[in-house]
């Protein structure tokens, strides 16, 4: 199902409880609706952030912000050289308890390897800019790497980073990306190249996944575009949104309307249900 990034207002359902005898003083006490209960259970629940390429788990230092619960932003190329090693080192990092995963571009790659390791510790998923699909391409991946060995991590940026920003996105966002993308060491990008273009495809997997699944793609993305990751926000316990005037990286280039998102997911008691 398709929808709006705007929040709809919705009129509190308030449940009550009767005493059987009335006693003088004695008042009607009014129960959290389902709504309220979803929302303060999942506002303590474990949210675990995975990082997009060229960036770190710094990417969310904005968004991830106002959670009452445990947050965990780890950085991904310290943790192995495939998406299969990372997601297996953060669900030990996550511990035991359930979690809900946010994952942007292989971020989101490394959010469905985690579900699908650990089914039961997954509580839900958030795809920013990711799919489920993936297309071969060697050559793709030799000449990014060729590019960030030789000619650096800036040529890189340049060329493959920086033109998935949207046309409106701020200057200073795009900015502050880059910065953060020059932080970064040559020899972890390469080794996020290779992970992330040898993963492997899960759609058939994720056909089958029955926990809420939620998509976030910019209108103005390409890799993957709307059209692609509709189809996977599409029935029973899922849901898409499509920010406008964004390119591929919502969370660095609308903050605020991806945290409103993000906060809109966890209150739905029709995508969770409590334990």
């Amino acid at each position: 199902m398709l929808t709006c990034t705007t929040r709809k207002s919705v009129r509190p359902h308030v449940r009550w409880i009767a005493f059987p005898i009335a006693a003088p003083g004695w008042r009607r006490a009014a129960l959290p609706s389902a709504r309220e209960e979803a929302a303060r259970y999942l506002r303590r629940v474990q949210l675990v952030f995975l990082h997009a390429l060229p960036f770190d788990g710094r990417m969310w230092s904005v968004v991830k912000e106002g959670h009452d619960g445990g947050v965990l932003t780890p950085r991904l190329y310290d943790l192995g050289d495939s998406i299969e090693a990372w997601a297996a080192a953060v669900l030990q990092l996550a511990g035991p308890e359930p979690c809900v995963v946010v994952g942007c571009s292989v971020g989101g790659s490394c959010a469905l390897e985690m579900a699908r390791a650990a089914p039961d510790q997954v509580a839900g998923i958030v795809l920013v800019g990711a799919k489920a699909g993936v297309r071969p391409d060697a050559a793709m991946r030799d000449e990014a790497i060729r590019v960030l060995e030789t000619l650096g991590i800036e040529a890189a940026w340049d060329r493959y980073w920086a033109p998935l920003f949207g046309r409106k996105t701020p200057r200073a966002a795009v900015a502050a990306a880059r910065d953060l993308a020059l932080s970064q060491d040559v020899g972890d990008l390469v080794r996020g190249v290779r992970a992330f273009h040898d993963r492997r495809n899960l759609t058939d997997w994720v056909a089958r996944w029955r926990r809420p699944l939620v998509v976030v793609n910019g209108a103005e993305d390409l890799t993957p575009p709307p059209s692609v990751t509709a189809t996977l926000g599409a029935g029973p316990a899922r849901r898409a949104h499509v920010v406008p005037d964004c390119g591929h990286y919502v969370s660095l280039e609308r903050p605020a309307l991806f945290q409103s998102i993000l906060a809109s997911t966890l209150a739905d008691p029709s995508l969770f249900a409590l334990p």
